[in-house]
């Protein structure tokens, strides 16, 4: 017999995930747990939303208390965790003005009227295709799904929004043979969902002087690898490029809904009053949580490097067979396998075994573990993985 909760779910749930058969219950730091009392090693934050793991208490008080005077009055009006935050997160990007919203997806909507805007303004009608990478993840909306450079997506919802081309990553060339026609390009430095496949620096660099040439717009989506995911606050910063635009969400409010598009001093005029707009977004609540966040991971950014790496050794020195490689930066991972056991299937008996993973990819177990792990929760993770493994 199913347990309550999954049948209810059963019932009443749209099924567009293919949940694994458990209900977590409650967490605390880097462990969480079911509603059998079976206790977790969380390697997957959410997806990478739990920055500072669950229950952490600053996070906690800052949540508290501005629920406790004020949750919610909308965009019409100022309210001050926001300004803050705003100020915050400029000044740790280099960036000049943001745009909150409530997730990733929707601050890759932003990005993209901001680039089409941008090239209207200044060219008129008929410049607006961006450009895409092969593998590339930007959402599940309609418009962010034709973004996504990946087939598989691609299926069902036809007629997707126009305007979008593939390039295949790591190819300066083939960028450099589009037409006249492009306004963007829109990357991630790290490509989570397509296998945790970093770019390198140098292409980055040239993708960086080839869009000031053509005065096309850099996008760069840190929906998952921003907030401190690879150690530094932003993944483009390690490789000393200054994009337009930058999305972030995830892990900025610690588990809330949050997210939103930087911008540069370039393209931070783009958008008036009335040409963008959201009911929820610089919500005061997750504002205040976000500030939290921040300010928790600042003195722990160069920690998170130092734990990456470690788990990055740690796995290298198990020499199983079927593990091809690890690669990524900071505590953005993704282990690649070999073999005809799916990663879905890894990660099914990881899960069993009590450590919580992500998949990414074809071949890719993911781990986007808290922020605030540390080499003994590590070691205790790697443990349950040499085991299954």
């Amino acid at each position: 017999m199913k347990p309550a909760t999954q049948t209810l779910y059963d019932n009443y749930v749209l099924p567009t995930y293919a949940r694994f058969p458990v209900c977590f219950v409650k967490g605390q730091g880097v462990y969480l747990f079911d509603d059998q009392g079976k206790k977790y090693l969380d390697f997957a934050a959410g997806i990478g939303v739990n920055a500072l793991g669950t229950g952490h208490p600053l996070w906690l008080e800052a949540i508290n208390k501005q629920a406790a005077v004020l949750a919610h009055v909308s965009n019409l009006y100022y309210t001050e965790p926001a300004a803050l935050l705003a100020k915050k997160i400029c000044d740790i990007s280099g960036m000049k003005r943001v745009f909150f919203s409530n997730s990733g997806a929707e601050a890759n909507e932003g990005a993209i009227k901001t680039a089409r805007k941008y090239s209207y303004d200044t060219y008129g009608k008929g410049r607006s295709t961006i450009a895409t990478l092969v593998q590339s993840f930007h959402g599940r909306t309609i418009t962010t799904l034709a973004a996504t450079g990946q087939e598989s997506f691609h299926d069902f919802f036809f007629p997707f929004t126009e305007g979008f081309i593939h390039v295949p990553a790591g190819n300066i060339q083939a960028l450099e043979n589009l037409g006249e026609d492009i306004c963007a390009v829109m990357i991630e430095c790290i490509q989570g969902e397509g296998g945790v496949i970093p770019l390198s620096n140098d292409y980055l660099k040239q993708l960086e002087v080839l869009c000031r040439k053509r005065d096309w717009l850099l996008i760069v989506d840190e929906v998952q690898s921003g907030i401190g995911r690879t150690g530094s606050w932003f993944a483009y910063q390690e490789a000393g490029i200054k994009p337009d635009i930058v999305t972030f969400a995830k892990g900025i409010s610690g588990g809330l809904p949050f997210g939103g598009f930087l911008s540069s001093q370039r393209a931070c005029q783009t958008l008036k009053a009335g040409h963008h707009a959201t009911t929820f977004g610089a919500n005061p609540i997750c504002a205040a949580a976000a500030l939290a966040v921040l300010d928790v991971l600042e003195p722990l950014l160069p920690q998170i490097k130092v734990m990456g790496s470690f788990i990055q050794q740690e796995v290298s020195a198990l020499k199983i067979p079927i593990i091809r490689e690890i690669r990524g930066r900071g505590l953005m991972l993704g282990i690649t396998i070999t073999g005809e056991t799916s990663p879905r299937t890894w990660v099914e008996q990881l899960l069993e075994a009590g450590l919580v993973t992500l998949t990414a990819g074809q071949d890719t177990i993911r781990l986007l573990p808290p922020l605030i792990i540390t080499e003994k929760e590590i070691e205790e993770g790697i443990a349950i993985f040499k085991k299954v493994m």
